[in-house]
């Protein structure tokens, strides 16, 4: 066999990362925070860039200068442990011509003709638009190693594992966000009932999964049910207990044969009982530390409209105007002693450019996905939690042109200021699974766990329910769902099996006619 040489012409495409297209691919996942951060930092590295400090109303791209556009900034307590007997409450074409990488490699929507679309606030909008694809950017391990986790954070993540209903999620997400740092809920619950719209019970059934979580006695709305929390934890809750808890006043007041009489014990026992939950943590949460709590800016706005729409805008507080002095640059440039000054300064002005623009469409495809994830949730919005639709990133991704990846991005660490509170974007995605009738609409699997919670908790002590029984059941909605499935998503939910839901609602209801 001969080896020879020769020569062979190919042609190709390749997407360049280069650090600007590195930096818009960031700029879409940053939050507020982090964007005004960033902002901060190019304006101290950038004599070209600066930023108008009053606040202005938003105004549509059409209206602005070409070198201005939105971007984000923002900007918790602590508290320490005290004696808790003493019953406290709880408490242009130079500037872009050397990329190697086209701004619309980024962000395709950016047409000339759509410059023109309202930024701030407007109604659904009916334009196509390509999409494109990144890659997720390495972390910064070092920095995730040391960092220390809040106590909303720890509760968030047993929430995860715990609670698989999208409805009761969005509860829990809720109510985490009204815990204070010493591990108290603040918060009415038939308020938030009626402001979800939450089927009665719900909101609480999600507040006694919360109290399970770790710490022991976290989300307790009172001293005494912190308290009562940990004990049980321990099993060590029992009538006389319960009696001291209730009399906690008399704890401070130190007066012992009030008490005593109070929860029915001898002064040894008192003594005894006493010493007792003086080793309980009356702010669980502090554990944790004082780690700063940032409060939550929402970056998208929804109200309704007058003829029943909804209209979303951003938030102007949290967009700033950037912008690029060309008239410095003008005067500088023309006192550039040699090349190097010169390359210095068109490469600030390319960089500056870039920034805008990416700090442009940033903005525009934020507002992009809010309002689809509007349109798609409009029940939710409308009708409250029950209502709370399926939904995964591929099928808002579809819907405005977008890639999956890109959607993702613009909804990690955004949150939407709505009539039924503010809530983080990604709360609103929930999975999805394909019916068995390939002619019907296919069916949440968050839905179907929904709907089996619904049918157990509905189920009178007399007629409790088998994996079975919930299978012909599902099957009349038009559910077709194997009993392992049932079973499966039962488990995961915490559901204990029908033998044992019998004896626990039969045990409650002796209790019951006792009390």
């Amino acid at each position: 066999m001969a080896i020879s040489t020769k020569l062979e012409l190919r042609q190709g495409q390749q997407l360049v990362m280069t650090p600007q297209l590195q930096q818009a691919i960031r700029l879409l996942q940053y939050s507020n925070l982090e964007l005004s951060q960033f902002i901060e930092t190019e304006l101290e590295r950038n004599p070209l860039l600066e930023i108008e400090e009053s606040s202005v109303e938003p105004v549509s791209p059409a209206e602005q200068e070409p070198a201005e556009a939105p971007a984000a900034g923002e900007s918790g307590d602590s508290g320490e442990s005290e004696d808790w007997l003493d019953l406290e409450k709880p408490a242009a074409s130079d500037a872009t011509d050397s990329f190697d990488t086209e701004f619309e490699n980024v962000y395709p929507d950016a047409a000339p003709a759509e410059m023109a679309a309202d930024l701030a606030g407007n109604q659904w909008s009916d334009v196509k638009h390509r999409g494109s694809s990144f890659d997720d950017d390495d972390g910064n391990l070092e920095a995730f190693a040391t960092a220390d986790i809040s106590l909303r954070d720890h509760l968030a993540e047993q929430m995860t594992m715990v609670i698989s209903d999208p409805a009761e999620r969005l509860i829990a997400n809720y109510l985490i966000d009204t815990v204070d740092e010493g591990g108290y809920l603040h918060a009415d619950l038939e308020d938030i009932t009626d402001k979800l719209a939450a089927p009665p019970g719900m909101v609480e059934r999600v507040l006694s999964v919360l109290q399970s979580f770790d710490p022991p006695g976290v989300c307790a709305r009172t001293l005494a049910e912190c308290l009562e929390l940990q004990l049980k934890d321990q099993n060590r809750y029992d009538p006389q207990i319960a009696a001291l808890l209730d009399n906690l006043s008399l704890v401070a007041s130190h007066n012992l044969s009030g008490l005593r009489k109070a929860v029915g014990v001898n002064a040894d026992e008192l003594a005894e009982m006493i010493a007792e939950i003086k080793q309980l943590n009356p702010k669980p949460g502090l554990k944790f530390g004082s780690v700063q709590m940032q409060p939550v800016v929402p970056d998208i706005m929804v109200r309704p409209g007058s003829d029943g729409s909804w209209i979303i805008e951003l938030n102007s507080d949290t967009l700033p105007r950037v912008l690029v002095n060309r008239i410095y640059y003008a005067k500088v440039s023309k006192t550039a002693r040699n090349e190097k000054d010169k390359g210095y300064l068109l490469e600030c002005l390319q960089t500056a450019n870039w920034l805008v623009k990416s700090l442009d469409q940033r903005a525009r495809t934020i507002l992009r996905v809010a309002e689809e994830i509007v349109r798609q949730q409009d029940a939710f919005f409308t009708h409250g939690v029950q209502y709370l639709r399926p939904m995964n990133l591929k099928t808002v991704a579809d819907a405005i042109s977008m890639h999956e990846s890109t959607v993702s991005r613009v909804t990690s660490n955004k949150y939407i200021a709505t009539p039924r509170g503010i809530l983080e974007l990604k709360y609103f995605f929930t999975s999805a699974i394909a019916a068995a009738n390939s002619d019907a609409e296919a069916h949440s699997s968050e839905a179907v766990r929904h709907r089996i919670k619904q049918l157990i908790d509905a189920e009178p002590p007399e007629a409790i329910l088998s994996d079975d029984m919930i299978v012909e059941k599902l099957k009349g909605d038009g559910v077709d769902i194997a009993r392992r499935t049932v079973a499966k998503y039962r488990e995961a939910m915490r559901i204990p099996s029908s033998v044992q839901r019998r004896r626990d609602k039969r045990l409650l209801e002796r209790t019951g006619r006792h009390a």
